[in-house]
């Protein structure tokens, strides 16, 4: 277990910034967040300390004869939800990912399967914006462009809201579905596949560029259809040299579309950087959950059976039709529980 006087500096900690927010002192901004931050493990850490003094007033009472039923029963019981506690204080304890409170930008793109990934790709799109209409989140389309029958090519999406990074992380790799598609006369069960990349927004603080770096682009924008008959030189593309990235966005404004790609492009870089700090501490221990492997198939939508697979943890969902409605709490949830599982294990290990 955490050492008490460790706990008690993190409650320290707490009461200090509680302090400076009530004397409107400091940097208002940051200490909210690290209020915030602290505060549900200084609830947790409250509650373990209380009980542990409980248990010492429990014991202390064993020596008065008239008392001693009445402490044993409360011993026992305060003894019992010990272990609980411990844990629930573990979990609060662990690292953040300091990205998980962030904005983050999803990628959505058909991988094998012709016109039906396609069509999945847009099935996929649906999910998620509905997944973010349920929490409150808004999604906000930077980039799509579609196929003949409604199916998406690319999609580029900002979703922003409260820890959407920390709850979208684990939906990053191969989504495969079984069905039988619309074009499909004969009936027959196809399978198909599309890739989802959610990466944390960039912070201005986390990438500098160096304009000279960049070469931008501006082109005709023509909407989807061929809508915006009388077009103008709206759309905007961001060529990062370096490392060969190439972000656009076709937004009514220029300048818009400028700001847009920029964030997009500084988002890449800054998840590149990620995956680079992930794979060197990652190479020292096992794989695990939201390994960021992008080339990994994490998941199964097998329509016939009206089933979802999630291939990392075994769970299967016989709720297919609430999951495509963006249903997806109870397996993001298993999900981040895996994760902490494993987290605790390496921590202990």
């Amino acid at each position: 277990m955490v050492p008490l006087d460790r706990l008690n500096e993190i409650v320290q900690r707490f009461e200090y910034i509680e302090a400076q927010m009530t004397a409107g002192g400091g940097d208002i901004a940051q200490l909210g967040r690290e209020y915030a931050e602290l505060r549900p493990v200084v609830e947790e850490i409250r509650a373990y300390k209380q009980a542990i003094e409980d248990i010492e007033g429990a014991r202390a009472m064993l020596d008065d004869p008239e008392m001693r039923a009445l402490a044993q029963e409360e011993l026992a019981e305060l003894e019992a939800q010990l272990p609980g506690m411990e844990e629930r204080l573990q979990l609060a304890l662990l690292p953040k990912d300091e990205a998980d409170a962030r904005p983050a930008v999803i990628e959505i793109r058909p991988g094998t399967g012709g016109e039906e990934a396609a069509l999945f790709a847009g099935d996929l799109t649906r999910m998620y914006q509905r997944y973010a209409e349920a929490k409150g989140w808004t999604f906000e389309v930077i980039e799509e462009s579609q196929t003949e029958l409604g199916g998406i090519k690319e999609l580029v999406a900002r979703v922003s809201g409260d820890h959407v990074f920390a709850r979208l992380k684990y939906e990053s790799g191969v989504h495969r579905v079984q069905r039988v598609p619309e074009t499909e006369s004969g009936g027959r069960i196809h399978t198909s596949a599309a890739t989802v990349a959610v990466l944390p927004e960039a912070e201005d603080v986390d990438i500098q560029i160096d304009q000279n770096d960049l070469r931008i682009d501006t082109m005709r924008s023509s909407g989807a259809g061929g809508q915006h008959v009388n077009t103008t030189d709206s759309a905007v593309r961001i060529t990062h040299v370096p490392t060969g990235i190439v972000v656009t966005s076709s937004e009514k404004s220029q300048h818009r579309n400028r700001e847009i790609a920029m964030q997009v492009l500084k988002t890449r870089l800054y998840d590149m950087e990620r995956q680079k700090a992930h794979d060197e501490r990652s190479s020292a221990r096992a794989a695990q959950v939201g390994s960021g492997d992008r080339s990994e198939r994490i998941r199964t939508y097998n329509f016939p059976q009206g089933r979802m697979t999630d291939h990392r943890i075994n769970l299967t969902l016989y709720k297919l039709d609430q999951v495509m409605g963006g249903d997806l709490d109870e397996v993001i949830d298993a999900l981040t529980a895996d994760a902490q599982a494993a987290m605790l294990a390496e921590m202990e290990g």
